[in-house]
């Protein structure tokens, strides 16, 4: 049985009185592809927070690699979303004043050392070597979603979450760019969790989730 890099048992979130996520349990595969959708205020985006580790749950635990986080502190849990989790953003979040090639590298600067062997054959794999020098502002939404996926992939993660990666892309560059997460997550031996509203998505993954009312359950 392949094992789970990441699991959630029981996650709930409570925000301003309102709970946002109810008892949420999920497992992803070291080598899987889930997808989780779900209507808008379902709390698809607390959900992502939880598993990137960039908040904590208010119950419930989560796994990374069979290990609990509950108590850890922060610095601990700020190196595991380095070491462990590559992040693929709707909006990019590329840093305006830094090349397509300085902005993919952060994870590798913030670990302290550069694998520039690795984020050329990323470059490559993406079809984006030629923009290597380039600016952000100079990019097409495509090519600043390949440019946030080499990102997500620099420090060869054991799974990629990835946060309505093609929300703001035009039908056919949402899956020029999906095919290429694919790829790319297939041949790093990655996991792969997106949280979409696309309903198009679901024949090509492996897990479909539907996260509604605070709940999650299979499709």
């Amino acid at each position: 049985m392949t094992e789970a890099v990441l699991r959630g048992s029981d996650i709930t979130v409570d925000r301003g009185g309102e709970r946002i996520l109810d008892g949420v349990s999920i497992s992803v595969p070291e080598d899987g592809r889930v997808l989780i959708q779900g209507p808008s205020g379902a709390g698809k985006t607390t959900l992502f927070n939880v598993l990137g580790l960039l908040a904590p749950p208010t119950d419930g635990t989560l796994y990374v690699d069979g290990k609990s986080t509950a108590d850890l502190k922060e610095r601990h849990r700020a190196r595991i979303r380095r070491d462990t989790v590559g992040f693929v953003f709707q909006d990019f979040q590329l840093i305006p004043d830094l090349s397509a090639w300085e902005n993919a590298a952060l994870p590798q600067d913030h670990r302290g050392e550069r694998d520039e062997a690795w984020l050329r054959e990323l470059f490559e794999s993406l079809g984006i070597a030629d923009l290597a020098d380039q600016y952000p502002a100079t990019l097409s939404g495509g090519e600043k979603q390949r440019v946030a996926i080499a990102r997500a992939l620099a420090n060869d993660p054991a799974v990629i979450l990835a946060d309505e990666p093609t929300g703001q892309l035009d039908p056919d560059t949402a899956d020029q760019v999906l095919d290429l997460l694919f790829d790319v997550q297939a041949n790093a031996g990655t996991a792969l969790v997106v949280i979409s509203h696309d309903q198009r998505l679901m024949d090509r993954f492996d897990d479909n989730l539907l996260l509604a009312d605070g709940s999650l359950s299979a499709v």
